[in-house]
């Protein structure tokens, strides 16, 4: 039933020409989401490559902050930034979530690590909360191809990918599997963390396809 009407809404959306019925999608995350390392990032980062997939009747916005954490009390937290107010302020019917591995590094993860499920349930009511009602998609974070400013995919792969997917269980939220769909391309990331362009773009790609199905 949910389902139904939100296929509804989207259907309206798109058939409608008026301002206020643009759907709104917020992307929320860490310098990934952000695009940090792309050359002209204003123009390659996934969410400017996905709302440009979308078209018309869609807003894109990119909220993502280099370094942020999940975790509450981890070395930078997205809850305590302005880009979590403007997220919120946005009035989002769309929240595309990946955030999760800047939360690997030791001093996150080997301190407060336990509390990301905790953390990662809190957010995903924060948004559900808004007057907007929006979806909500959990995003597995992309692979880590070297370990580097203690990101790691030891943890990616067995701390908090799992704990994601539990979480989406419980909450019947969609996992996009951004993890599958940029492994295998270590060409895609220069520094070995983050994606250049080609890799949002395959990103942004992967995240299209699953809201089409859906929408």
């Amino acid at each position: 039933m949910k389902r139904a009407i939100f296929c509804i809404f989207f259907a309206v959306t798109v058939l409608s020409g008026r301002a206020d019925s643009v759907t709104r999608i917020a992307c929320v995350g860490d310098s990934i989401t952000y695009g940090a390392a792309i050359r002209d990032r204003a123009n390659h980062c996934y969410p400017k490559v996905l709302g440009d997939l979308l078209g018309k009747g869609y807003t894109v916005r990119n909220y993502g902050v280099n370094g942020a954490t999940l975790l509450k009390n981890g070395d930078r937290p997205y809850w305590k930034l302005g880009a979590f107010k403007q997220a919120t302020d946005f009035g989002p019917n769309v929240v595309i979530l990946k955030l999760g591995t800047n939360d690997t590094k030791p001093q996150n993860w080997g301190k407060v690590g336990k509390e990301y499920e905790a953390d990662l349930r809190a957010m995903v009511t924060h948004f559900k909360s808004l007057p907007s009602k929006p979806m909500i998609y959990l995003c597995l974070p992309v692979p880590v191809y070297q370990t580097r400013w203690g990101i790691n995919e030891k943890t990616v792969k067995g701390g908090v990918i799992p704990v994601i997917r539990k979480v989406a269980r419980d909450e019947s939220l969609t996992v996009i599997d951004l993890y599958q769909a940029l492994s295998g391309k270590p060409a895609m990331f220069p520094d070995k963390i983050h994606p250049n362009a080609a890799g949002a773009k395959l990103m942004a790609q992967t995240i299209h396809s699953v809201l089409k199905k859906k929408h």
